[in-house]
């Protein structure tokens, strides 16, 4: 097999072969990593131009019911110092956001049992009524049907739920017995049928990752075909199990970003925060494998450094308007304009 004749083939048929994906990632050296993103970013702006879309990101809890071995926020952390935002103080992140030209609002948070149904739709509804040109996306993890359609009727647009690996005993190895792989894949098909913009997504280099695990889930998100997709280096906590395992490759994650890019053209991905951290130009280096999303973190200054998923997660301090224009200076040094659209995913 040749590396740089797989990349044609994915240029060109949008897949591969297992066999393929895993011998190209195994064997790219310099040049044909250069060639792979060169590719990849070819392929955004052929679907996208120049433009990167802004996602104006309210971490809105940090409370969860969920015990994930890797992750800061799991339940049984008793160092993390927790809060919650009212609906006022998420008001006032999106009045902000919306004063610096963003039109698309995620709320993220941990699966906190306080924000029921009724709490939530009533979020949405008020962002939907003072700011109806603009997408809410939630990302508030595992819920039921109900509730699913619930938010949806609601006015929500969007749902992330990275699925992190549906690989089953790479997923147990993360998470407790009281979750279900099974169950995290049934909730992203209900999330499609109920007519979200859907995004999943999953973690490079987690504890007792695998190469072939990682080329499963690019196989599994061409299968699924999401909307969005987000990917970012494992990064640990020092409060959790795997406090002492090393970081995911960001090289290894840039190369599957523009995988990515190359077997869905259409769909949105970010630049995470996670490359960010690992490497100052980290989100540069993303756009330019074919990422096309920032997504800067309107949260108040005064809980940023409380929603901390990983060790040194960068943007805790920064206010909003200065990240904004810090993030589009970065962009234009590449050649990439931030544009104040929604961003919908567009057939």
């Amino acid at each position: 097999m040749d590396c740089l004749k797989i990349i044609e083939k994915l240029q060109k048929e949008e897949t591969a072969d297992r066999e393929e994906i895993l011998f190209l990632l195994e064997n790219l050296d310099g040049e044909t990593e250069q060639a792979l993103h060169r590719a990849a970013a070819e392929k955004s702006r052929e679907r996208f131009g120049n433009r990167i879309y802004l996602r104006g990101l309210i971490e809105f809890t940090n409370y969860c019911k969920n015990n994930c071995f890797y992750c800061g926020i799991r339940k049984g952390n008793r160092n993390a110092q927790r809060y919650r935002l009212e609906s006022e103080d998420i008001l006032a992140c999106c009045r902000m956001g919306y004063g610096l030209g963003y039109r698309t609002f995620v709320l993220q948070g941990g699966e906190d049992p306080w924000f029921t149904d009724e709490r939530m739709t009533a979020i949405v509804r008020a962002i939907k009524r003072e700011f109806p040109d603009c997408a809410v996306t939630l990302s508030l993890g595992e819920r039921s049907r109900e509730s699913y359609q619930a938010l949806f009727d609601a006015g929500a647009d969007r749902y992330l739920l990275r699925e992190e690996t549906s690989t089953k005993e790479h997923y147990e190895m993360l998470h407790p017995k009281t979750m279900s792989m099974e169950y995290r894949l049934q909730c992203l098909e209900t999330l499609k049928e109920i007519g979200y913009q859907t995004g999943c997504g999953f973690m490079v280099g987690s504890p007792g990752w695998k190469l072939e695990y990682l080329v499963d889930e690019l196989l599994f998100i061409k299968k699924f075909g999401p909307h969005m997709v987000g990917i970012g280096p494992f990064i640990p906590h020092r409060d959790t199990k795997y406090a002492k395992e090393p970081h995911g490759s960001l090289a290894l994650t840039l190369n599957l970003v523009a995988v990515l890019r190359l077997m869905n053209p259409k769909v949105l991905i970010p630049a995470t925060t996670a490359v960010g951290t690992l490497d100052p130009r980290g989100r540069e280096k993303a756009v330019l494998a074919g990422a096309n999303v920032v997504m800067p973190n309107l949260s108040p200054a005064s809980v940023r450094k409380k929603y901390m998923l990983y060790d040194n997660k960068i943007c805790t301090g920064d206010e909003a308007a200065e990240c904004r224009r810090c993030l589009e200076n970065r962009m234009r040094s590449i050649g990439y304009e931030i544009v104040t659209d929604r961003g919908d995913y567009r057939d």
